[in-house]
């Protein structure tokens, strides 16, 4: 089996088992603070990663630069972007966090040309991130009452603040890629980023609801450290290392509808406007994505004959 196809069926992996994982987030934040129950996830993943990577390759990168690299990664991708998720979910259902973190390749769009002087918006990507965004608007329809209710609009604004974090983390991850111990270097991200988590889960946690024996919960955490953690985030490190960043984010695509059915199965709402947020979030992001391609192609064309 060659790199590419591994890598390929490392994407499908990401794309349905992180749309399983807003459902689980959702069940493990009824029993257990979402900072902490999010730190703890990852601590253990990280132990788990680097017990691995240690197995396969005892070469580690224990260089400053490389810890410092993977901290800043661990901070955006898992602090932010899981950290904020899991928060969130106390408010808004797991179907709409993930309709929300479906804009995620919009949001690593918006910052590539915030900061690369080279790219600039044009008609495609302009309009795309505009669909997008009326999708997420229609999300706020999908429950108008929800409008007056001041933490349901912090979760969806939190899920977007997310969406930036894992995005940054993402463009980050490619550009610092390590070959010295790609595993390690997952480890490291989750374990730092879990870390982060846990010093801020005192400052920002309820306890006084905690319920660490509900076999539902600790389920709950066991499938997220397992199958949404350690499996998954090795497979999204490989795929960012073989494949392009920009079809890696697209796995975003495919989350949300796992999530809006696993949700829709489990009681939460789906209605018209459910199925409206979808179409116009997923066709934004499939045209911003056409028209970046299209703005870039001379760019990226130069790059390969450079090669």
């Amino acid at each position: 089996m060659t790199a590419r196809t591994k890598a390929l069926l490392a994407y499908v992996y990401i794309a349905l088992i992180w749309g399983t994982t807003y459902y689980g987030i959702a069940v493990a934040v009824k029993y257990m603070p979402p900072f902490f129950m999010a730190g703890l996830r990852q601590v253990v993943s990280a132990l788990i990663l680097m017990a691995i990577a240690f197995w396969r390759n005892k070469n580690i990168d224990w260089s400053r630069q490389n810890i410092w690299r993977n901290a800043i990664i661990g901070f955006l991708m898992i602090t932010v972007g899981n950290g904020v998720v899991s928060w969130a979910e106390l408010y808004i259902p797991s179907g709409v966090a993930a309709l929300v973190c479906s804009t995620m390749p919009i949001s690593a769009v918006m910052l590539n040309l915030l900061f690369s002087k080279s790219e600039r918006p044009n008609f495609l990507v302009i309009f795309g991130m505009l669909l997008g965004f009326l999708g997420v608007g229609f999300i706020f329809r999908n429950d108008v009452q929800s409008l007056t209710d001041t933490t349901y609009l912090f979760g969806i604004v939190a899920t977007l603040i997310a969406t930036f974090g894992w995005a940054g983390g993402s463009i980050l991850s490619k550009q610092w890629a390590n070959p010295v111990n790609p595993i390690a270097d997952a480890g490291l991200q989750v374990g730092l980023g879990g870390i982060f988590l846990l010093l801020f889960s005192p400052f920002v946690d309820d306890f006084s609801t905690m319920d660490a024996q509900n076999l539902d919960g600790l389920a709950a955490l066991a499938y997220l450290v397992l199958f949404g953690s350690v499996l998954a985030f090795t497979a999204y490190r490989y795929a960012l290392k073989e494949l392009p960043v920009g079809f890696v984010t697209s796995y975003a695509y495919i989350n949300p509808l796992v999530a809006v059915i696993i949700g829709a199965f489990a009681g939460e709402l789906v209605t018209m406007w459910t199925v409206l947020s979808f179409i116009c979030i997923i066709t934004g992001v499939v045209i911003v994505r056409t028209g970046y391609a299209r703005s870039n192609l001379k760019i990226q064309l130069v790059d390969e004959q450079k090669q």
